[in-house]
């Protein structure tokens, strides 16, 4: 059974004022809209709201949203959000009404299952390029996530989004070439490296003898400067 938010109109004026008192009052503001239906200011609970950010199918989560004194209730699902940053409060939701009978584009985590080959008996790395994919499907085929095993995978193989599973019910609309992850080798400095950094080094030529020359020009100098007050201390 969908979880059931319920959601109260906001009215007067929706400037910051108005959010702030939300806010202190333990509400968030939130707008519902779509579906061909106005915009709708309302104010709804934020540990509802959190509650379903950090389920299974987080911000996926399709879910009535019931308005006080509004009829009947509509599917929706949240495609925005604010935190701030500092408390990392939510602050502000965008819900969206939607119809199970028509596609929708949403981005869904891509799970990675086992550990490679390449990671096991070759030192490599696992490298996740792409987190997430976007995919078009009817909101009741949404995965909760595209598992995909890797544990065949060799030092330098790649996995794209080409190879990730596919069905008749879903669309992936990122390139197909797309790098997800790839097993990549860890770069050592080799010795041909360091012998041409000691090279460099040994190169170099040397400068103590420019700086002796420099104090050895400079000594009369200073002689002939320290011997002028004592001749004109004589006179």
């Amino acid at each position: 059974m969908p979880e059931v938010v319920v959601a109260k109109a906001r009215v007067g004026k929706f400037n910051k004022n108005a959010a702030r008192r939300v806010r202190v009052a333990g509400k968030i503001p939130a707008v519902l809209y779509g579906a061909g239906h106005d915009p709708v200011a309302v104010e709804v609970d934020p540990k509802q709201i959190s509650r379903i950010l950090f389920s299974e199918t987080g911000h996926n989560t399709i879910f009535d949203v019931q308005i006080d004194g509004g009829g009947s209730a509509a599917k929706a699902m949240i495609v925005d959000w604010q935190r701030e940053p500092i408390k990392d409060m939510l602050i502000h939701i965008d819900l969206k009404r939607i119809a199970l009978d028509k596609l929708l584009k949403v981005n869904v985590r891509v799970k990675l299952m086992g550990v490679p080959a390449g990671v096991k008996t070759a030192g490599g790395i696992l490298d996740q390029v792409m987190r997430e994919v976007e995919i078009e499907c009817l909101p009741t085929d949404i995965p909760n996530h595209i598992d995909v095993d890797v544990s065949g995978m060799n030092l330098f193989d790649v996995l794209r989004v080409k190879d990730l599973p596919h069905s008749d019910k879903i669309t992936y609309l990122d390139e197909e070439d797309a790098t997800v992850a790839h097993v990549v080798a860890i770069r050592e400095e080799t010795p041909a490296v360091v012998e041409a950094e000691v090279g460099a080094t040994a190169g170099t030529p040397a400068e103590p003898e420019v700086a002796k020359k420099g104090k050895t020009d400079a000594a009369p100098a200073d002689a002939a400067a320290a011997k002028k007050p004592e001749g004109g201390a004589k006179k």
